[in-house]
Order: structure tokens, then sequence, then C-alpha cells
């Protein structure tokens, strides 16, 4: 366990940073405030090098690792299971050939572009996923550093912005449906601020459509699946560590825990809402969940070097152009062999 002393400069540096960050994220939904929050740490990070941090340090790496698990945790008292069972599984079918696509695609491209396999894992399993809250559970479990998290967020941050942007066009001229479009944003657009935005300017072109409330539901569907894909990770590395010599292969190694209890607080919140406990009972601890991911970002951001992440930004950004491109792709190609387009 850190000490405590030790560790509470830094998490109050993070906190200080995040505050602002979060109304910046309420103002500016469809950039959000970890984006804000990593860009401000980078910034901070040009002048005030570590070496000068001192035991601030401490508290920056504690709010970069462990605050960001305890952020996934907390996101599982978002997720009432049942209601994602009764109201996601017919997007189910597209869901899962849009993160396989994204999963072959980013793999396919980490050997033919030559991609750091971290930066690779992350940006595959952001875009297919939920944008930064995979990249958040994934990132401790492929032992990513802290300038491998940036890049990725960073990536996927511009392409959330671009769809939120053109899909809401883009659908009108295909002559998509409001449930159509709905399960197009929750299935094609990354990160959850981004759905909610791209959702929400449709809603507004379209008066009467419920297309947020649809999207919401399948992007809560599609967070799930950080589950399975962070245990095979945990298992890959922990095989992978062991054939180098780090160690011989144990499950218990490779199972990240914290996903564990994720699934653990999607199962109370199951549960209590079942027996007739008003789900807005956890909405704190969801709100709370969003700031620790903004403080980790901050701190995350302050372990970055600027400048070496715009010159090697180059084939992680293609990598994360084309995985877009072909999960809208697939999302609209399964909606029509469905017949819902």
């Amino acid at each position: 366990m850190a000490n405590v002393k030790n560790v509470t400069p830094g998490i109050g540096l993070c906190a200080a940073i995040a505050i602002p960050c979060w109304f910046l994220g309420e103002a500016l939904p469809v950039v959000g405030g970890p984006v804000f929050a990593i860009l401000i740490g980078m910034v901070i990070a040009l002048w005030w090098k570590q070496p000068a941090r001192g035991t601030v340090q401490d508290g920056i790496a504690f709010t970069a690792k462990k605050v960001l698990q305890y952020a996934v945790i907390l996101l599982g008292f978002g997720l009432n299971l049942a209601q994602i069972a009764a109201v996601g599984a017919e997007s189910l079918p597209i869901i899962l050939t849009t993160i396989a696509t994204a999963l072959i695609v980013g793999y396919i491209l980490y050997r033919v572009l030559s991609v750091d396999s971290a930066i690779a894992t992350l940006i595959a399993v952001g875009s297919s996923i939920c944008g930064g809250s995979a990249i958040a559970a994934t990132a401790p479990v492929v032992r990513a550093k802290d300038e491998q998290v940036a890049q990725a967020i960073s990536v996927i941050f511009l392409f959330n912005v671009v769809a939120a942007l053109i899909f809401p066009t883009l659908g009108g001229m295909l002559g998509m449906s409001n449930e159509g479009f709905g399960l197009f944003a929750g299935t094609a657009v990354n990160d959850t601020s981004s759905v909610t935005a791209a959702a929400a300017a449709w809603d507004g072109m379209h008066p009467g459509s419920n297309a947020l409330d649809d999207a919401t539901i399948v992007k809560l569907t599609r967070t799930l699946a950080i589950i399975p894909i962070t245990l095979v990770l945990g298992i890959v590395m922990a095989r992978k560590e062991g054939a180098d010599g780090l160690g011989n292969f144990s499950l218990k190694r490779a199972f990240p825990m914290f996903i564990l209890f994720f699934l653990v607080a999607s199962i109370i919140t199951t549960i209590a809402v079942a027996a007739g406990a008003d789900a807005a009972a956890f909405a704190p601890l969801k709100t709370l969940s969003k700031f620790f991911i903004i403080m980790a970002m901050a701190a995350i951001g302050l372990n970055t070097d600027l400048v070496k992440l715009v010159k090697s930004g180059g084939k992680p950004i293609l990598m994360g152009l084309i995985c877009w491109i072909c999960i809208a792709g697939a999302s609209l190609g399964m909606q029509h062999l469905l017949g819902l387009w």
C-alpha cells in the first residue's frame, strides 16, 4: 500500500486539475473532461519536468495507475445488467461484429504498420468497445506506459469528435430511421460523451426521436465487452511474460482483479434495482467514476512528453482512422443485412 503522506500531494494536484476539466467537459461534451485533463497535464509537463516534482510525483504515479483502476470499478455501478439484457439483446449481432472488426483490423495494422503493441491494443480496444473507459481498463492489463495511454486517448478523441459532428448528417443522407441511427451511434462512435452528442444532435434534427436512449443502451451493452477482452489480454500477457522468463504462467496473476470488482459492482446494481431500489441512488458512484477518470488522465498527461507524442503520432492516427472507418462500415453493413436499415 502506497504511503498516504507521500501520495497525497500528487493526488491533490491531479484533483485540482480535474475540477476545471470536469466543468469544461460538461460545457463541451463532444470533447469531454478526460481529454481536457490530459491536454492540460501535457502542457504543464512541458515546463515542469519529473525530476523537479519531488514527492509530488509519487501521487501522480498513484493516480495514473490505482485511481484509474478505482474508476473502472465504480463504472460498474452504472450498469444494470437486466436492462442491458432486455434492450441490448437485439443489437448484440452488430456489437459483436463491430468489436470483432476492430480487433481483427487492429491486429492486421499492428503487423503491417509496425505500431507498438501496447498502443495498437489500446487503440483497437478503445475503438471497438467504449473509448476512454476501455483504454482505462485495458492499460493496466497490457502494462501500458502513460505515454502510450495518452497516444491512444488522443487518437480516439480525434475520431470521436469527427463522428459526433458528421454522423447525424450522414445518417440523414442515408435515410436512416430513428432506431437505426441510435444503433449506429451506439456501435460506431467510441466514447460515451460523443455517442451522447451524436444521438442528441440527431434528436434535435428529428423531433420526437428517441435515438439518445437507444444509443445509450447499445453503448452500455458494448461496455460489458471490457470483461472478456481484459481477461483474455491478461492471460496472453501472463503467458508472454512466462515465455520471456519473467515467471511461470499463473491464472491468479493473469486475472485483473479490478475487472472482477467491476463485475461485482454491476451485479450489485442489478440486484438492488430488481429489489426495488431507485437506480438514481447509484448515480453519485457513477459520477465519482467519471471524476476519477479525469483525475487519472491529468496524471497521465503530467507523465507524457507532448513533443515526443506529436512526433510519433502518424502511424497511430492512421490506425485509428482505418479502424474507425471499418467499424462504421461494419455497423451499417450489419444493419442492412439484418433488415434494420
